[in-house]
């Protein structure tokens, strides 16, 4: 090796010194595919498309809804479409035969919603007991597709947990007292309620509002509906 040889190599082994790479690093450095790298890397299309679902879900715009405690109001507020009023309130009355809670006797019923607050009710199982419908909440009215009509009820009872307040068959309470009548709500809110088949003891759909506002609380930080 010449003197000139020497002193590059030297020059070369002291800034590899000073910059803390070794002989080792460089030779296994240029093992490396960077290509590869980058592209372990890349997101795929498909991760891509579920992120942005993601995103969307999160970013959900919320539906105008209003609630009405009778035919009569839903009419006034839409006069161009009473007979979507009409089909809104046939829905909500339908749904509340469906999905109400059910009690076996009427002192249950009336612990959880009042005196003089439910009816009795008759299905191939025998006679039961559920609250009368407090009012109906629509969306999308005058939408040229679907709109959407679903039962509400709320309590009278000292009792109870959501006393005045707007409440779905399922248990979620929306926020505001029943004076509130124009709510922004989201998708999951407008889904179809479950088919009730089994009746509950006193407390029990007490219980539930309570489990879900505790959720509601704690992830959503607010009640339902806004």
């Amino acid at each position: 090796m010449t003197d000139s040889n020497k002193s590059h190599a030297a020059q070369q082994a002291m800034t590899d010194s000073q910059s803390g790479i070794s002989a080792t690093s460089r030779k296994r450095s240029s093992g490396i595919n960077l290509s590869r790298m980058r592209k372990s890397y890349a997101l795929k299309p498909l991760a891509i498309g579920i992120a942005s679902v993601f995103l969307s879900a999160c970013g959900e715009e919320k539906q105008d809804a209003q609630i009405y405690t009778s035919l009569e109001d839903c009419k006034r507020d839409f006069p161009d479409a009473v007979e979507r009023c009409d089909a809104a309130y046939k829905t909500a009355t339908e749904e509340a035969m469906r999905t109400s809670p059910r009690f076996n006797s009427e002192y249950d019923c009336e612990y959880e919603f009042g005196a003089n607050q439910c009816r009795t009710v008759n299905t191939n199982s025998g006679s039961v007991f559920m609250p009368f419908m407090a009012g109906f909440m629509v969306s999308q009215l005058l939408s040229p597709n679907r709109y959407y009509s679903q039962p509400l009820y709320t309590s009278y009872s000292p009792y109870s947990s959501y006393r005045s307040r707007w409440v779905t068959a399922d248990g979620n309470v929306f926020s505001g007292d029943i004076r509130k009548r124009n709510y922004k709500v989201g998708s999951d809110t407008l889904k179809p309620k479950p088919t009730v088949n089994r009746t509950m003891k006193r407390g029990g759909f007490g219980s539930s509002v309570r489990a879900k506002s505790s959720w509601g609380s704690s992830s959503r930080k607010g009640s339902w509906g806004g």
